[in-house]
């Protein structure tokens, strides 16, 4: 099942495999802050900022998740390139 970033009910990412890719992306964005719960141990745990929410999405017409994470992950390696 693929997954996206959504804010209320509108999807702002493209779908991805996994739930995990699409946290790769929120972190990679800025989108995900530490937050430290008063009920658990003080440890920081990532939440995504501004009520942003992670969930199963339906795809577009043509679109297909694992091309997504491929582009996305060689964008990431371009970007390490141009920043080195």
């Amino acid at each position: 099942m693929p997954y996206a970033l959504f804010y209320q009910d509108a999807k702002l990412s493209k779908a991805y495999p996994t739930e995990a890719d699409v946290w790769k992306l929120a972190t990679d964005s800025g989108l995900v802050v530490d937050a430290v719960s008063e009920e658990e141990a003080p440890s920081p745990r990532p939440v995504l900022d501004n009520d942003y929410e992670i969930r199963p999405c339906q795809l577009d017409p043509n679109e297909d998740p694992a091309r997504n994470k491929a582009d996305a992950d060689r964008e990431a390696r371009l970007e390490l390139k141009l920043n080195s």
